[in-house]
């Protein structure tokens, strides 16, 4: 009688419904996705347009007080030029980066003499690297200036034409 008695025991305890327990699954879930979240990089993706330089024509001589702005970059050096009146600077290399802050500078100085001038055409050696595009469109497009209030962007020349450098 005793092993009859254990052994309904026995069987009473298999027949239980087992319980599952999902809470602490849900929890380690929504910990997970919010830390997901909130390492997540979003990354924006900026579009520029870009034209093609224009063909250089016979000038007028009126046309001769109007800006056609050019980058020009080298390897040792950026040079800053007008289509029509030729070399304006020379910005040589400082160490073995471009000079950039040298550049922001004489642009800022073009834009005070020309402020409603948009319109500047970069020109790049064919073993130029992308990075160093990159880098000169942001000198070109704009400019941080420290004001007591903060620092605030300011336009150069947004319109950006890309072509060969001339040999």
């Amino acid at each position: 009688m005793r092993t009859a008695r254990s052994a309904r025991r026995l069987g009473r305890r298999d027949r239980a419904d087992p319980e599952l327990n999902i809470i602490p699954m849900i929890d380690i879930f929504t910990v997970l996705v919010t830390f997901l979240l909130m390492t997540a990089v979003f990354s924006r993706i900026v579009v520029l347009n870009l034209g093609l330089p224009v063909a250089s024509s016979t000038q007028q001589l009126d046309q001769l007080q109007e800006l056609k702005l050019e980058v020009i970059v080298r390897p040792m050096s950026i040079e800053v030029a007008d289509q029509v009146g030729g070399k304006l600077a020379d910005l040589p290399n400082v160490g073995n980066a471009y000079d950039l802050k040298g550049l922001s500078e004489y642009l800022q100085r073009i834009k005070a003499r020309f402020p409603d001038k948009t319109q500047a055409t970069i020109l790049l050696e064919s073993d130029t690297p992308y990075d160093t595009l990159v880098q000169v469109m942001d000198t070109l497009r704009l400019v941080t200036l420290a004001r007591p209030t903060g620092n605030i962007n300011a336009e150069l020349f947004p319109d950006i034409s890309i072509g060969d450098a001339p040999t």
